[in-house]
């Protein structure tokens, strides 16, 4: 029986094509939810609207972008994803062009919506793409690390400009315009018989259920992880303030100084490659991520609040990597990673509200431990869907060895 793989099929090899339209679309699908704060200013100041309602807003258009990710992510798994990624910037390019000009309330916020929306599109497809290069770590990891360069560029020089609709959500049309003209360079999907590559590579066969209720486990997971840890981020200016009697100017250094955090946990990653694997690292940094969550919420100087809340964004930005890694690892196609950035804004929606529920019903204490045992809770399942992820990743480069063998052997 001839195998049906040819090296075409695999997973591909980084390139500066491959990276900017993968990395790029990646930010763009991300970035309404990193200029949130600029946004909801834009929103006030323009509209009159309150901060409430601008927040209000922006979950629409954040919702927008998470439903139409999860929505679009079976088509991004095959030959129409560069139909979906070019559709998405269109739409991101002209919602955001229309919020970005003074047309009337209705058509600012008609704007963000849709132009949420159309991100949605660019992220499933870029998401499905990473899958199609080789080494999830590494390129999760590098897909942080130009997000992160990015958003803190961008972050430093929109308020130089000025926050107004314009310099905000014109910012994002401009980058959807661009990414457009790059779009061609978006991998294409690899056709990967799955269960029958790791049949023929591994005596531990992986049926292809499995596969498929482990990747919708870790999406459901990745879900109530996002609640979790975005709760903290949402309230930790409050925390702050209330618990450990920050100042505003040292609000300000230490949400820097979290950010630059998450910048060195990617770039670990990327040294680190698939060194470690996932399934341990995962659970270390879970637990961890649990433990610096309670301690966060529990302490009272400003220093140590610093230091804890610093040292949680670094795990926090790897743990969130390593997800995306197993997801991608989980199917070539992209059939995890596609939706996986939707299904992890559908629970940044909804973090705020948690978040603040919690602490106004029980205080900060038990916020502390609600959001710390949600991290424990998922140990275990995260590892044994990681461990999955390994053993079919090895499967796939085993039967790639294989066939570059047999083909080197009739030549």
């Amino acid at each position: 029986m001839t195998i049906p793989f040819t090296p075409d099929s695999t997973r591909l090899p980084l390139n500066t094509r491959r990276a900017t339209s993968v990395f790029g679309m990646s930010v763009l699908g991300l970035l309404t939810a990193n200029l949130l704060p600029f946004m909801v200013i834009a929103l006030q100041d323009s509209l009159g609207v309150s901060v409430g309602e601008a927040g209000t807003i922006m979950t629409g258009s954040l919702l927008a972008t998470a439903l139409v990710c999860i929505a679009v992510t079976r088509l991004a798994e095959g030959h129409r994803r560069m139909v979906v990624a070019r559709a998405g910037l269109v739409v991101t390019a002209v919602g955001f062009a229309l919020a970005a000009l003074p047309l009337g309330a209705f058509t600012t916020i008609a704007g963000v919506i849709v132009g949420g929306a159309g991100a949605g599109g660019a992220l499933a497809a870029s998401g499905a793409a990473l899958a199609a290069l080789r080494n999830p770590n590494r390129m999760s990891a590098a897909s942080g690390l130009v997000n992160r360069a990015v958003v803190t560029v961008v972050l430093a020089i929109i308020p130089l400009v000025g926050v107004t609709l314009g310099s905000v959500y014109g910012f994002v049309a401009g980058l959807a315009i661009v990414l457009l003209v790059t779009s061609r360079w978006l991998p294409a999907a690899p056709i990967v018989d799955k269960p029958y590559l790791v049949r023929q590579a591994t005596s531990a066969p992986a049926d292809n259920r499995d596969t498929t209720i482990a990747g919708i486990a870790l999406l459901a997971m990745y879900a109530v992880w996002a609640i979790s840890e975005d709760s903290l981020w949402a309230i930790a200016g409050t925390m702050g303030t209330d618990n450990a009697q920050l100042t505003d100017t040292s609000l300000g250094v230490v949400l820097s100084a979290s950010s630059a955090g998450g910048f060195v946990a990617a770039l670990a990653l990327i040294l680190l490659g698939d060194r470690l694997g996932r399934a341990l690292p995962l659970a270390v940094l879970l637990v961890l991520g649990g433990a610096l969550k309670l301690g966060t919420s529990l302490a009272t100087d400003p220093t140590v609040y610093g230091v804890l809340l610093v040292t949680w964004n670094s795990v926090y930005l790897a743990a969130f990597l390593l997800f995306i890694a197993t997801a991608a690892a989980l199917d070539a196609n992209g059939r995890f990673s596609g939706p996986s950035l939707g299904v992890y804004l559908v629970g940044t929606s909804f973090a705020p509200v948690f978040g603040g529920w919690l602490v106004e019903a029980f205080g900060y204490s038990t916020f502390g431990w609600v959001v710390g045992a949600m991290s424990w809770a998922l140990v275990l399942p995260v590892v044994l869907v990681a461990r999955l992820s390994t053993r079919i990743e090895h499967a796939e480069s085993a039967t790639r060895q294989s066939v570059s063998q047999q083909q080197e052997t009739h030549r």
